[in-house]
């Protein structure tokens, strides 16, 4: 059913996951939410939610990215020692 490569994607565990979440604010009622895009760089879940915003006409509907903590920590980790790299050459 799946080919090679997405099985191996799947069972990734170091494999980075962004959502992007759509979130409904509706003023009798709660929130509710919905995953409006997977992506799975930082990179890319920025450029899907940028575009989602700029697509957007409705004032009730916001986005936002969700990851795992490890992830954000992997990805804060990163740049701060590209950062670091940066400054002392």
């Amino acid at each position: 059913m799946f080919n090679n490569n997405e099985r191996d994607n799947m069972n990734n565990p170091k494999k980075e996951v962004w959502l992007i979440i759509e979130k409904h604010d509706y003023s009798n009622v709660s929130s509710s939410y919905r995953v409006a895009k997977v992506a799975y760089s930082l990179d890319d879940a920025v450029a899907f939610k940028v575009s989602l915003e700029q697509l957007n006409e409705s004032s009730n509907e916001s986005y936002f990215i969700a990851t795992d903590s490890d992830t954000t920590m992997n990805t804060v980790i990163s740049l701060h020692n590209d950062k670091v790299a940066n400054d002392n050459k």
